[in-house]
């Protein structure tokens, strides 16, 4: 099977299915496993080129709404004459059953059930060790800084605060994504911040600038010991990946009871 990926989730994925080997192109932004940037790269997962994946001659593809604005590459890969599947999932739950979907169409089913059984007895177990406080550490995860972006109620992140013992500021909000401003998480009220901005590079990342924020100069949450630069790879992706980033969340949390952060995908 010939396969294209249009987004890093859906290559991871695929990639923990085994199936590295039957991907023949994916999108600028895939970068795990490594291997996976020696494909032909079909540009940012908004502005995908069709006609370089038409030229490709796929057998399956594999798209996703996990990002606003993929819709109308979307709409291009339904007017296509080639096997697709869209992923658009929000909650953990919709990430174990995209999991399921794609082992099932790639005939990987089997696998994909014994992925998603990993992930539930690995989260349960980091779940199980984490202390129950209350109230709960307010996280505060910034998607993007101007404008402030941040995930609502209905995100996985709302998920992996709740299974360390926190919660995410903005979770009494039922949407997938919150536009606010820096004045908007002073009222939040959080006690960490977690960023986490999608496509850049941690190195990008200049923690200074968070701290000088004028807004935010004297909060605790805006303190370089409450301010945390997370690898986006392990918490903005929908895929597996996610239960690396929840050990990372763990160890920052409650570094006395998890001692080190593994990176098991």
């Amino acid at each position: 099977m010939r396969i294209v990926s249009l987004c890093p989730s859906n290559t991871e994925i695929l990639a923990c299915l085994g199936l590295t080997a039957q991907l023949i192109g994916v999108d600028h932004y895939s970068d795990w496993p490594a291997d996976v940037k020696k494909l032909p790269n079909l540009g940012p997962d908004l502005n995908i080129n069709i006609e370089k994946v038409i030229e490709l001659k796929p057998d399956f593809i594999v798209g996703s709404l996990s990002v606003p604005g993929m819709e109308k590459v979307v709409e291009r890969v339904k007017s296509l004459n080639t096997p697709f599947l869209i992923l658009d999932p929000h909650r953990l739950g919709d990430i174990f059953n995209d999991i399921i979907k794609v082992g099932e169409a790639t005939d990987r089913y089997q696998k994909a059930c014994d992925l998603v059984d990993w992930m539930k007895e690995r989260i349960e177990e980091i779940r199980q060790k984490c202390p129950k406080a209350n109230p709960p550490l307010r996280l505060y995860w910034e998607w993007w800084p101007k404008p402030v972006v941040s995930p609502g109620g209905k995100n996985w992140l709302t998920d992996l605060s709740e299974i360390v013992g926190a919660t995410n500021v903005f979770a009494d909000i039922p949407e997938d994504n919150v536009k606010t401003d820096w004045a908007g998480v002073v009222k939040a009220n959080p006690d960490y911040t977690m960023v986490v901005w999608t496509g850049i590079p941690l190195k990008n990342v200049k923690i200074e600038k968070i701290i000088n924020r004028p807004e935010w100069r004297g909060y605790p949450f805006a303190k370089k010991d409450r301010i945390h630069i997370l690898e986006e790879g392990w918490f903005c992706r929908p895929s597996p990946r996610l239960v690396t980033g929840l050990e990372h969340l763990a160890h920052i949390l409650y570094p006395e009871i998890f001692p080190e952060a593994k990176s098991f995908i």
